[in-house]
């Protein structure tokens, strides 16, 4: 399977200028906005010349790029390609910006990449490892604008004033919605040199913030790619926009963008999509989408305040120690109503997923007693299956035989939720 570094290596012979931006570039340029560039990037505020993305590998403390994420191994072999390729090698970088603040609930990233062609790629940072990063996620359900969105707005009108041309946008994760909304809000001089917008499995929008933004007037220029078993692309999803690529990992992981299969310049597309799929991501949006302001404030400070019983910071910490965060956790689920308790417990399943992915990372990236510290991390993680089902006895999560009987109706429609209507009736 061919992924997105396969692609760097095999087709970076061909510059920006002979072949313009596609959809794997764009994939690929979000995915380098997670590395760290504070050390080497001037700021937004700086106003400084851009630096070369040569110039970032040959430095020392190159290293110091992959402080802050996960997929190390992958991210450094990107970044390699990149470097050694004529495309990408070109590249130069310039006001990245970086902002955490758990008061604030946010964090945001941005960093804008010069093309060779001169056009620019402004790319948002999606999620990064902190459980407040996963916090201002679940905020992108509410009905107004979180504070990473202004942001974005922000800065795409400033970049876009300081390059004076063309320019793309994108991200993955929550950097592809914010990309989303930034292009959707930002001033009309900005927007016009907008060339295309990508968002790579990147959580929708409310109806209230779609009506409020103007979608409209960059929807023919606006592109959104989603592997087959996406949660977070479909969160919200309500637009027929998108489409669904393969991915060689499953469920959960298939969230990884080095999972993407790349067949040349493209995507490879899904083919033959499961009813039960459609049917879950359908149910699922119609059920945040049922909540008011004040139950939904509920159920994501009930979240956080699970999480947190954890003490960990990050995912990193909460996979460390799993057996003393599923107990914390688990007393900390006490009292807590059935319904609310079933999103809970299919979120804190992902948490655990990508904690059990970083581990192998980390052990193959060491390369120490690779397969018996494999086979140990199995043993464990069956042990901590066991112990999920055992503290918070998983149920079936929105099954009602109303939903079941509408499966058909989604099948004819299914990028539209169910009718809320018809299943009270």
């Amino acid at each position: 399977m061919k992924n997105i570094i396969d692609y760097v290596k095999e087709y970076g012979s061909h510059t920006f200028s002979e072949h313009p931006l596609n959809e794997v570039d764009a994939l690929v340029l979000s995915q380098l906005a997670y590395l760290n560039y504070e050390p080497f990037v001037p700021t937004l505020e700086e106003y400084n010349a851009p630096v070369s993305i040569q110039g970032i590998y040959h430095h020392p403390d190159k290293e110091r790029i992959l402080d802050g994420y996960w997929y190390r191994e992958e991210n450094m072999a990107l970044f390699t390609a990149a470097v050694k390729s004529v495309r990408f090698g070109s590249l130069k970088l310039n006001y990245y910006v970086n902002v955490v603040n758990e008061d604030k609930e946010v964090q945001f990233s941005a960093v804008t990449y010069v093309l060779d062609d001169k056009n620019a790629f402004i790319a948002y940072r999606g999620t990064d490892a902190t459980i407040i990063g996963w916090k201002e996620d679940l905020n992108l359900a509410f009905s107004k604008p979180v504070y990473s969105q202004q942001l974005s707005v922000k800065y795409m009108e400033q970049v876009a004033n300081y390059i004076g041309g063309d320019f793309y946008a994108g991200g993955h994760s929550k950097g592809g919605n914010l990309a989303m909304y930034a292009a959707m809000n930002c001033c009309e001089d900005a927007r016009e040199n907008l060339i295309c917008v990508y968002s790579n499995d990147g959580p929708g929008f409310r109806p209230e913030i779609l009506q409020m933004g103007n979608y409209e007037a960059i929807k023919e220029r606006a592109v959104k790619f989603i592997p087959r078993s996406s949660v977070v692309g479909v969160l919200l999803e309500s637009q027929n926009y998108y489409e669904v690529v393969e991915s060689g990992s499953i469920g959960m992981l298939q969230h990884n963008s080095f999972s993407w299969k790349v067949e040349d310049t493209s995507f490879v597309r899904a083919k033959n999509m499961k009813d039960s799929k459609v049917f879950w991501d359908a149910a699922m949006n119609e059920w945040i989408l049922s909540l008011s302001e004040e139950e939904l404030h509920s159920f994501i400070d009930t979240f956080y305040h699970v999480v947190s019983a954890s003490e960990a910071k990050d995912v990193f910490q909460l996979g460390a120690n799993w057996k003393k965060s599923m107990q914390s956790m688990g007393e900390a689920m006490r009292g807590i109503d059935e319904e609310t308790g079933k999103a809970i417990r299919k979120m804190i399943r992902a948490l655990f997923e990508t904690a059990r992915e970083m581990a192998k990372a980390e052990i193959a990236e060491r390369g120490q007693e690779v397969t018996k510290e494999v086979k140990e991390l199995q043993r464990e993680w069956k042990e901590a299956q066991k112990e999920f089902q055992k503290q918070f006895q998983e149920k079936s999560f929105f099954r009602t035989e109303s939903k079941i009987r509408q499966i058909r109706k989604i099948r004819k429609n299914p990028a539209k939720t169910v009718d809320t209507e018809e299943e009270n009736g």
